[in-house]
């Protein structure tokens, strides 16, 4: 037991040591407490690889140079968006030799922080899928000389993978499918080797083409040099006639590979509706398949029976004509669609003769296109949708093609 002095004043001085003491034993409990649930974050430097235990298997991915420890207290980054973008001058021609500072890059109007930028000078991974179905079965020659020609127009260290439509026979029915015939390789011999192996097919599987490019060609995550410098490039009327897959599955699809889409969109439309007005008895005659009949359905007549138009030889010309050019304008709207999501482009072309002409504008536009990426700061997780704008600076009248927004994540 304590004994005070007897005077005040040595009565106040021991007063004043025993509070200060019992305020630094409190003090130093609290920060014992808080020891045991707290840990600062700290930054951590890459350190040599390691099998991963299971726990840290799990731990949140944060940004590319870093690794975390188990015991480690990171902040969750979001996710990195990719922004393609082409710049021009006021006469049209592309800009290059720009930098990272000459950019500036807006989320719904607020200013974002670039992470990631690539010159026009790095390397990019190339999807090329050729349609050869439809009224193109009989020049697939101008479609493979097209293809070589796209080819030869890239550039050193660009790898290319080849896709394409066949027909695979199964028992009595003749299915189109999508081929890879080459995977991504910067092998020119073997990407002539696959473009000459390519065939006619007896329909257009065109939604599954672009899931098989999403989901196989590009299922790997890029290497850092690659980032953000991923196109798809078809040649196609984008009218598809035997997926299981719908459009917006596949455009879902492409989005989350961070794939830039360009098209090359071939005019069959004229060639098309003048077979399908014809009898279909008669040699050469064109028929809607079941899966474009109940397209049409949807989109004029949603509340119908299916039965109604489900036999083709009893539609009218007229209905028939109708039918196709609805199918012509949806694929038009669609191939747009992709482009403007992802920052490429569409070229149309009359005809296959064109289609070489297209293909060296796409290899040009890949060859000038810069690759931006940042971290938003938005972090919510509410699935809405981000309007993204690039301006530059240092270049009088800049004119700045980029990737138009994005879907984020939901929980």
């Amino acid at each position: 037991m304590l004994k005070f002095p007897a005077s005040t004043k040595q009565f106040a001085v021991a007063t004043a040591v025993i509070l200060f003491v019992c305020f630094a034993l409190a003090a130093t409990a609290r920060v014992g407490a808080q020891d045991e649930t707290y840990q600062r974050p700290r930054r951590v430097t890459k350190q040599p690889s390691a099998t991963p235990s299971p726990q840290s298997r799990q731990q949140p991915q944060t940004r590319a140079g870093e690794e975390v420890d188990e015991n480690d207290v990171v902040r969750i980054e979001t996710q990195l968006v990719s922004v393609p973008a082409v710049v021009t001058d006021a006469s049209g021609r592309p800009v290059t030799g720009l930098r990272a500072d000459n950019f500036q890059i807006y989320e719904d109007g607020r200013p974002q922080k670039i992470a990631n930028f690539a010159t026009t000078e790095a390397p990019f991974e190339v999807a090329l899928l050729l349609d050869t179905s439809g009224s193109t079965r009989a020049e697939v020659g101008l479609i493979r000389r097209a293809a070589l020609a796209f080819i030869e127009a890239l550039r050193p260290g660009d790898r290319v993978a080849i896709i394409s439509f066949n027909t695979k026979q199964d028992g009595d029915v003749r299915l189109a499918t999508v081929e890879v015939k080459a995977p991504l390789t910067d092998d020119r011999d073997e990407l002539r080797d696959a473009v000459e192996a390519v065939g006619a097919s007896n329909g257009t599987p065109f939604y599954d083409g672009l899931e098989k490019v999403a989901q196989d060609i590009f299922r790997e995550r890029p290497r850092d040099e690659m980032r953000g410098r991923r196109a798809l490039v078809a040649l196609t009327d984008g009218v598809d006639s035997t997926s299981d897959s719908g459009f917006e599955e596949a455009r879902e699809a492409l989005k989350r590979a961070g794939v830039v889409s360009y098209f090359v969109q071939v005019n069959t439309e004229d060639y098309v509706e003048e077979r399908l007005m014809e009898d279909c008895q008669d040699d050469g005659a064109l028929r809607l398949s079941r899966t474009q009949l109940e397209r049409y359905r949807r989109i004029i007549a949603p509340g119908s029976d299916s039965a109604d138009f489900a036999d083709f030889c009893r539609m009218g010309q007229f209905e028939r004509m109708h039918a196709s050019r609805t199918l012509y304008q949806m694929a038009r709207k669609e191939m747009n669609q992709l482009a403007r999501d992802s920052g490429g482009k569409t070229f149309a072309v009359a005809d296959l003769r064109d289609a070489q002409r297209a293909f060296r504008q796409v290899a040009e536009d890949i060859g000038t296109q810069y690759s931006l990426g940042y971290y938003s700061t938005n972090t919510a997780r509410d699935g809405s949708f981000r309007a993204i704008h690039v301006t530059v600076r240092g270049v009088r009248d800049a004119q700045v093609r980029a990737r138009e927004g994005y879907q984020a994540p939901k929980s």
